[in-house]
């Protein structure tokens, strides 16, 4: 989302070595269910859920029994709700700030 210093940052990170990025602002167009499976798929669904968001304090997601379809549908309606920056290349995947991560992406190592 455009508001994240954290997706800025990834974005930053990826033009200083010239690697195109494509930015999907989720507030605008929120992910498939196909694109977030893959990341529920290697990351648990709980890895992609910043608990120290205000959006996650305001769900009220602590105190609730919640479902993973249930889960889905909230993180769908709200993707504040989610760790930022997700970032994809090709099958490699990534939640949050992972500098490191990215750099052995970069490098190809």
């Amino acid at each position: 989302m455009k508001g994240s210093s954290a997706t800025r940052a990834a974005e930053r990170f990826f033009k200083e070595r010239r690697v195109k990025v494509h930015f999907v602002d989720l507030s605008q167009r929120p992910m498939s269910k196909g694109e977030i499976g893959r990341f529920v798929q290697k990351f648990g669904l709980e890895a992609l859920i910043d608990t120290q968001t205000k959006a996650y304090r305001d769900s009220h997601l602590e105190y609730l029994r919640v479902t993973e379809e249930g889960l889905l549908e909230k993180i769908a309606a709200e993707p504040r709700l989610l760790k930022l920056p997700l970032v994809r290349r090709g099958n490699l995947l990534s939640v949050g700030q992972a500098e490191a991560e990215w750099k052995k992406w970069v490098s190809g190592t």
